[in-house]
């Protein structure tokens, strides 16, 4: 039983060191059609399914479910402290960047 729990330990562990290591070059990352994949008109000339990278980290669709949780911490955590920081920006050093960060934020 300690030999398997050790074994998923290391897995785990690896999936998460190894997940953004590879040795592509700048050649791999290139579109495969002449179009950018950005281009509004990318639908009409490629697919866009053959622009999207081929080994796409599985981890990534955990990062989408967890999605939702995060937007609920930033409003019932972070927000409030930018308010609190706000009423008071000599006691919290809190700057004319941080006023400029916090009002581009979608409300």
């Amino acid at each position: 039983m300690g030999n398997f729990r050790l074994l998923g330990s290391v897995l785990i562990v690896a999936l998460f060191v190894g997940g953004c290591a590879g040795t592509r070059s700048t050649q791999d990352l290139q579109p495969t059609a002449q179009y950018s994949a950005l281009d509004s008109t990318a639908l009409v000339y490629s697919d866009p399914v053959a622009q999207s990278p081929i080994n796409d980290h599985p981890f990534r669709w955990l990062a989408f479910m967890m999605h939702p949780l995060g937007v609920v911490l930033d409003y019932a955590v972070n927000r409030p402290f930018y308010a609190l920081a706000s009423s008071s920006p000599t006691l919290f050093g809190y700057t004319g960047e941080d006023n400029m960060v916090h009002s581009q934020r979608l409300r």
